[in-house]
């Protein structure tokens, strides 16, 4: 992908990528995670350098790794729930200095000038560019994710974290978070008194619950485990809880709900959940299932009910909710693990074995002399 001019290592888009970075990357479609030596790009002008200390792993970062969905995009550095501190400033950052506590998600960089960019909707821009490369955009940029010692990026992409935060807890906000908060925002489920619906308790879900009820809504969580009502509501501080495979529960809970949020990542009935919904109510998917689901319509029509979806949110707005989380004490369920056991971690992950998101601690555990032979990038 490099070409060398003058003895330096220049990619495609003419960026020098001179730092030297450490992380594990999956090599191919096993997903199994090894040390890899590759390079950055310098900090430019409008760039900023942080030191990673923690990345969450996302259930995404899953799918990629073990190329669920087919494309073969490897060596594939996953991460894009990453926090650190900033150790380097391009001479036009405005918004850093070395030293701030910064936090990046699930984007490093977008065209700035469609309409989508016009609107601080970065997260639609048809030339985004993912914090690791999870899809061929045609660009033949390469993009490496957090699980790493350091990142590079464009200011605009980064997030202050606040100084109650804490940054292990609050890593997988940037992903979690804004999948969450963006569409409650858009789509108006967050207002008080409102009763919203969360469909499962996973690592999104109780994050719902926590910004719902910041929020001041009456919330119902929608599981298929009955083992998860006492979390759910003793701990989590949910309302109601449905066991979405108890006929009886839900057909006593028809038209209550004025919105679900539904976080589920396996094949799952929709027509029950928009039966849940009262007229007018929305039904808002930000899971994303490996096969698609049937949608039945005559339910939308009898009840002017809509079924939406939504991804992350913009920079703005991803701000915003990291500032709002600060305020009301919103962080993530968190187990933190070193590197070395990160794919033991990622076999749980795959079972749901994990309450309810697996941070890896990178500052201490990921050491490039830690591991024996390491495989060097061709980038």
């Amino acid at each position: 992908m490099n070409s060398l001019f003058l003895g330096r290592p220049i990619n495609s888009q003419g960026e020098e990528h001179t730092q030297k970075a450490f992380g594990w990357a999956a090599k191919d479609n096993s997903g199994v995670l090894s040390p890899f030596h590759f390079t950055r790009r310098t900090n430019g002008d409008d760039d900023i350098t942080l030191k990673i200390y923690y990345c969450g792993i996302c259930h995404a970062d899953l799918q990629i790794t073990r190329d669920k969905f087919g494309l073969g995009l490897y060596p594939v550095v996953p991460g894009h729930e990453i926090v650190g501190i900033v150790t380097q400033v391009g001479c036009n950052v405005e918004r850093f200095k070395i030293g701030d506590k910064v936090g990046v998600g699930c984007m490093v960089g977008s065209c700035r000038a469609c309409e989508s960019c016009q609107q601080e909707l970065e997260s639609y821009c048809p030339k985004l560019e993912s914090t690791y490369t999870m899809f061929d955009d045609g660009t033949g940029k390469k993009h490496y994710g957090g699980y790493s010692d350091i990142l590079v990026v464009n200011e605009h992409f980064a997030v202050r974290f606040p100084e109650n935060m804490p940054l292990d807890a609050g890593a997988p906000l940037l992903c979690a978070g804004i999948t969450i908060y963006s569409p409650m925002k858009y789509y108006g489920l967050d207002k008080s008194g409102m009763h919203l619906g969360v469909l499962g308790l996973g690592g999104l879900g109780h994050v719902a619950v926590r910004f719902a009820k910041a929020f001041g809504m009456k919330v119902t969580v929608i599981s298929t485990s009955p083992n998860k009502k006492m979390e759910a509501i003793e701990r989590l501080g949910a309302d109601l809880f449905l066991v979405s495979k108890e006929s009886d529960q839900l057909k006593a809970a028809v038209n209550t709900m004025d919105g679900i949020i539904d976080t589920g990542s396996a094949p799952h009935p929709i027509g029950p959940l928009i039966d849940l919904l009262k007229p007018q109510g929305k039904l808002v998917v930000v899971g994303a299932p490996e096969k698609s689901v049937e949608l039945p319509l005559f339910p939308l029509l009898m009840g002017r009910k809509l079924v939406g979806g939504s991804a992350i949110g913009g920079m703005k707005e991803t701000q915003e909710m990291i500032d709002f989380a600060g305020k009301h004490n919103i962080v993530a369920d968190i187990e933190i693990i070193s590197m070395d056991y990160l794919n033991t971690a990622m076999d749980r992950l795959a079972r749901g074995d994990v309450k309810y998101r697996f941070v890896i601690d990178i500052a201490n555990t990921l050491c490039e002399h830690c591991y024996g032979p390491t495989t060097k990038s061709k980038s």
